[in-house]
């Protein structure tokens, strides 16, 4: 073998001795030193508190009139005037319609001759039959009264004089109860008939609104319980109001009707859209901010942080949620330091940096 060749073996055994020391000096390099390396994540953080936390129950409905009644035609006849328009305020028993009351008035003035003959007839009788009406028997004296008053057809002409008059009173159309006019079904000229329905007439000035809420929510809700109404016309002003009826009967959807009285109607109309929040507070729940939770797998987790640098996976049973903070049933213990900021791509002991507000 010559110099040349023993100095490459040399060459080689040199070069391979260091790159098996340089493995294993890299195989022994700890796991910290890789996460040192790594830019700390900046994150804020809040608090898991034990405290009263507002469960908001939110539904969806439309306002009514407290009180909806139908103003009838009381007789069949042509509608002669139509007094008032829709929208336009009306007290009890004013006159909104009237009928023609020709036939009406014929027929009374038929009544009242006819109750003036019968008087006449009377008086005839009376003439007839005076003796038997002076008797001191008290006995035949009111027999042949009231046979002579039945005789004369008086009784009878007066009944249909009540008959006629109530018939003529009948072809004005009254509101029967105070409130605005809505939905107008006849025109002056229609022929309408006995008890057809002339228009409705809505107390506005208390208005519901009527919304459907999940049975299993139902526990949570009481009579006078505070709610919030946010009418599709107005909806970032809320008006308060309180639940006044609870439907007990479940329907097919598994859905409760519930009645909510509002405080104020003001520009607000029956048929109008709105949202209601009722507000179901739950005493001494651990709240954390609802973004603190997110999903990994279809299962809720929370980030806690650790000796103040590193974060920490946890699972977490997550209960009612009110849009802003959500309650936690368990996986983390109270007074915890959640993370509530890029805490979506978070890993678990990942260095992080609270960033202060």
């Amino acid at each position: 073998m010559t110099v040349f060749s023993t100095a490459r073996l040399g060459v080689f055994a040199l070069l391979l001795f260091s790159c098996s020391k340089a493995e294993k000096g890299s195989q022994e390099i700890p796991s910290e030193s890789f996460r040192n390396e790594v830019a700390a994540t900046e994150v804020r953080t809040a608090t898991a508190q034990r405290k009263s936390f507002d469960y908001l129950i939110n539904a969806i409905g439309k306002l009514e009139a407290q009180s909806e009644v139908k103003a009838l035609v009381e007789r069949e006849g042509y509608l002669e005037k139509v007094q008032i328009v829709e929208g336009q305020y009306v007290e009890k028993g004013q006159i909104i319609a009237t009928l023609d009351r020709r036939e009406a008035e014929f027929a009374l003035e038929k009544a009242k001759i006819a109750v003036v003959k019968a008087q006449s007839e009377l008086e005839v009788l009376k003439a007839q039959f005076h003796l038997a009406l002076e008797s001191k028997d008290s006995m035949v004296s009111k027999t042949v009264q009231n046979r002579i008053l039945v005789n004369s057809g008086l009784s009878l002409a007066e009944v249909e004089l009540k008959e006629a008059q109530l018939n003529l009173s009948r072809c004005e159309v009254r509101a029967p109860v105070s409130g605005k006019i809505a939905n107008i079904k006849f025109r002056e000229g229609s022929l309408v008939s006995k008890n057809a329905e002339f228009a409705e007439i809505l107390s506005t000035d208390r208005l519901l609104l009527r919304v459907n809420v999940l049975e299993s929510d139902i526990p949570l809700i009481s009579s006078n319980q505070r709610a919030e109404v946010y009418p599709i016309s107005d909806s970032q002003n809320a008006i308060e109001g309180r639940v006044t009826a609870i439907n007990p009967k479940v329907d097919e959807n598994g859905l409760v009707q519930v009645s909510i009285t509002l405080t104020s109607v003001k520009n607000l109309l029956p048929g109008m859209n709105a949202r209601a929040i009722i507000r179901s507070p739950q005493n001494n729940s651990l709240v954390v901010p609802k973004n603190a939770v997110v999903y990994r797998s279809g299962r809720a987790v929370v980030f806690t942080v650790e000796n103040g640098k590193e974060s920490k996976w946890n699972y977490v049973e997550v209960g009612k949620d009110n849009g802003q903070e959500i309650e936690i049933l368990d996986g983390i213990p109270e007074n915890s330091t959640v993370i509530t900021t890029n805490n979506l791509q978070l890993a678990h002991q990942a260095p992080v940096q609270i960033v202060k507000e």
